[in-house]
């Protein structure tokens, strides 16, 4: 009888052991390997970091050249003391690694379309093979090989980036199966050596978050519904108030000769006539911006120059940044740095200090492709059929065969588009895709060079190589020199150039080259004492090109209004406007919209919500009431005045600025949207800003019963873990700021770096960023700025030598590199 228990055991036991070494289908995701994640040798309670634990380390690698020392102080940041640049870049490369290896992996691999091959075809709602099909066929692998050449032209760069690899890969060598970093053990997968391929594709990255953001399909649908003065009205080139980057008045040469329009234009290109259908489509945030300004000693209190730099990304856990100093014999370096890259981006040096924003020039495009047949062996191109190459793409789906994609190459690019994978308005045509991102280009050389440079003449050189994405460089030096110069390389355009797919079979609808370097403006020592730069237009629209694209407004004149009145600026002034949450945008539209109110029609809710935004001090604080009424109004207003319109269509369509409908109910020229098309009344804007407000308001009584009408409770801020696992996540955070706010903290997207540089003798340097240098889930390290950054607080920056450093009493840790063993 006993045979009987004995087996039920063993049975147990199995299946025990198989369950624990699968995945389980759980709610359209799949479970971790329960049996390793749990192993108490292997599993997740390795990656439990006790919060005294020491950083002291001895590395020793044959690819070091000599004999260096790390300090890691009381917030985990590092200080390289390298005796040569190449050992620089190899502790670098190995720090990042240590600290962030998965994070790195992860978007490297995110940006390579190779997703699938960690996360199965599909999890939790998310169709990752679909995410890898839309990357590759965009042609970031391609553009990624493209840069590797450029970069690996450069003998400096090049011997940094193979030190940089070196010493992710010895980090990656000294790892076993306990001490992966706990993401890996989550998802069941290893880490690859690392390549300096995989340092292009981290470029490729950047550049689609910072110029991947374009509406051509959107608009071509418009044009197909709107009248050209409709569409006009709608989609405005520039705003009336607009402050742009290069001030107002200045006097352009006239374009070259060939920047004119084809001559079928009209009847081939702006044809306002009709189109097809939709699809949702794969974006970067629409706010992912910067601000950056530099005043000169006429407005600082200690008589030398300060800049400030906060860029504006999704904030994630781990962190986009870590922080580090990094110096060698003529390098002495601090800021921050992309986890997956050499350098430091944004941050200063001995002698300077430089920042940047997003340019937001439109550098993508897409060209109708007409092959000849179904083979898509050829295609037309100036009445003549050219032969097709073919770039082959393998994406490997976790559990299921590899899917192999055969993408067309053509004199554009490669087709984005096409029968097997739908454009977003399901035409069945084939769409190629122009981007200067495809185009050789060495971005990283600019950071290589400004980490060491020393006047304005090292930044002018330095930033001379940058192409894409396009950015506007702020530089200050300890001399006094400020300056701001937009670098990038971008194409030549005539009027409205691709805001529509254009017809890939005509040649006179190509870039008609580049923008001349002569007409990228640079500001330097203005008279009114400082530049500044907020993803607003560059130029008003008496620049010779046209720059396409889309632009901010209100952060950039709120900035120049702050800095033009300010004196004997200090860094507690810096801080404070950097945290700046007033709402320049509700300034301008509170009278408008109280004009347009019926107050005797109101009920007694809708006059006490009516007077606490009247009362409003117009900032967007946590705890302001009147932010939240303001936004749902403005909202709820849109879509009375534009939903008829863009209702037309079930496809995909832009809805206008807030600034289009502003400055028309200013100008009393909304009197073409104001009237419902649907209805047989005549309605106007007044009725529209009424219904509007009405409409809102048993939302707003329940919120507030609820006590949920604070902007910061409403807003309900957070920062997201890559794989936006709410555990590993910190949410619910009682934050001011939002959209058009100096202080852009929205809910997920914001300033993602906030660094100020004063430049006396001795640098006098804050920051602070969202997140921790630690990318461990299981580290005291890994969320650690979160609260001081919700505060509002910064942290002075320990720019020093090393004799200085070791006297540090709160220092975390002293990690060796050497060659060989050392004796002592």
């Amino acid at each position: 009888m006993r045979i009987i228990p004995f087996l039920l055991s063993v049975a147990a036991t199995i299946g025990l052991v198989y369950t624990l070494n699968i995945q389980l289908s759980v709610n359209g995701g799949k479970t971790p390997k329960l049996g390793y994640l749990l192993s108490p040798q292997k599993g997740f309670w390795q990656n439990a970091e006790p919060t005294n634990t020491s950083f002291d380390e001895a590395m020793i690698s044959d690819n070091l050249q000599g004999n260096s020392e790390v300090y890691l102080d009381d917030r985990l940041v590092p200080h390289i003391y390298a005796t040569n640049e190449h050992d620089a870049y190899f502790i670098q490369g190995y720090l990042h690694a240590k600290f962030r290896l998965w994070q790195m992996e992860f978007q490297t691999n995110a940006a390579g379309g190779r997703l699938s091959e960690i996360m199965g075809d599909s999890s939790n709602g998310t169709n990752f093979h679909n995410i890898d099909k839309f990357f590759r066929r965009l042609g970031m692998v391609y553009g990624a090989e493209n840069t590797l050449k450029a970069m690996e032209q450069d003998s400096g760069l090049k011997a940094a980036c193979d030190a940089y690899t070196d010493g992710v890969n010895a980090y990656i060598n000294s790892l076993d199966e306990s001490s992966y970093p706990f993401e890996f053990k989550l998802l069941d997968y290893k880490p690859e050596p690392w390549t300096n391929l995989r340092t292009a594709l981290l470029a490729k990255y950047m550049a689609w978050d910072l110029a991947g953001f374009e509406q051509d399909f959107e608009m071509t649908n418009a044009r197909s519904i709107f009248t050209k003065e409709q569409f006009e009205a709608l989609y405005p080139y520039q705003a009336d108030s607009l402050d742009p980057v290069n001030p107002r008045g200045t006097v352009f040469p006239k374009r070259g000769a060939d920047i004119i329009p084809p001559t079928l234009a009209d009847s081939a290109y702006l044809i306002f006539k009709e189109a097809a259908t939709a699809f949702t489509d794969i974006k970067p945030d629409y706010d992912n911006g910067s601000n950056n300004w530099a005043i000169d000693s006429s407005k600082s209190k200690s008589k030398r120059p300060i800049l400030c730099n906060d860029p504006h990304l999704n904030l994630n856990l781990p962190s986009i940044w870590y922080e580090m100093q990094i110096s060698a014999p003529g390098l002495n370096v601090y800021g921050a740095s992309l986890p997956g890259a050499p350098c430091i981006v944004i941050g200063f040096n001995d002698s300077c200090a430089w920042g940047v924003t997003n340019a937001e020039r439109d550098v993508r495009d897409y060209y109708e492709i007409t092959f000849k047949d179904s083979t898509r062996q050829e295609y037309m191109f100036d009445s003549t059929w050219y032969t097709t190459t073919f770039r082959q793409e393998i994406i490997k789906i976790k559990g299921k065969p590899d899917d192999t994609l055969q993408i067309p190459m053509t004199v554009w690019g490669p087709v984005m588009y096409d029968t097997s994978f739908p454009d977003k308005l399901h035409t069945g045509k084939a769409y190629a895709v122009k981007w200067m991102a495809h185009e050789e280009s060495d971005e990283l050389k600019t950071f290589y060079q400004l980490n060491k440079a020393k006047n304005f003449e090292d930044y002018k050189s330095a930033i001379n190589t940058y192409k894409c994405p396009g950015q506007n460089f702020a530089f200050a030096t300890k001399n006094g020199d400020i300056a701001l110069r937009q670098q990038g390389k971008f194409p030549a355009k005539w009027r409205r150039q691709g805001d529509f797919v254009m017809p890939g079979s005509d040649s006179t609808f190509a870039w008609r080259g580049y923008v001349p370097d002569s007409l990228n403006f640079t500001m330097h020592n203005p008279a009114r004492g400082f530049v500044s730069s907020a993803n607003q237009y560059p130029y008003d629209t008496s620049y010779p090109y046209y720059l396409g694209g889309k632009y901010p407004l209100y952060r950039g004149i709120l900035i120049n209004r702050l800095l033009t009145n300010m004196h004997d600026a200090t860094v507690d002034s810096m801080q404070q406007m950097q945290n700046n949450n007033y709402n320049l945008f509700a300034e301008m539209a509170r009278p408008v919209l109280l004009r347009f109110m019926y107050d005797n029609t109101l009920s007694g809710d809708e006059q006490k919500y009516l007077d606490t935004f009247k009362a409003w001090n117009l900032r967007n604080d946590a705890a302001s009431e009147a932010t939240t009424i303001f936004n749902l109004w403005w909202d709820s207003l849109k879509v009375i005045v534009y939903g008829d319109e863009l209702g037309q269509s079930q496809l995909p369509l832009v809805m206008p600025q807030k600034s289009t409908l502003l400055e028309s109910m200013i100008k009393d020229s909304v009197k073409l949207f104001a009237d419902d098309i649907n209805t047989t009344e005549k309605e106007t804007i007044a009725d529209d800003v009424n219904a509007a407000f009405k409409k809102i308001i048993p939302e707003v009584k329940l919120m507030d019963e609820e006590d949920r009408l604070a902007w910061g409770k409403f807003k309900n801020s957070g920062v997201l873990h890559l794989l936006k696992i709410p555990s590993l996540s910190r949410l619910n955070l009682f934050a001011g700021g939002g959209e058009d706010i100096i202080n852009a903290y929205k809910q997920y997207n914001g300033p993602s770096w906030k660094m100020i540089v004063e430049l006396t003798d001795d640098i006098n340097a804050y920051a602070i960023y969202p997140g921790g240098q630690s990318g461990n889930p299981g580290s005291k390290y890994y969320d650690a700025f979160i609260d001081d950054y919700i505060a509002g607080r910064y942290y002075k920056l320990l720019f020093t030598d090393k004799a200085t450093l070791q006297k540090q009493t709160t220092l975390k840790g002293k990690i060796t590199f050497s060659k060989s063993r050392q004796t002592t």
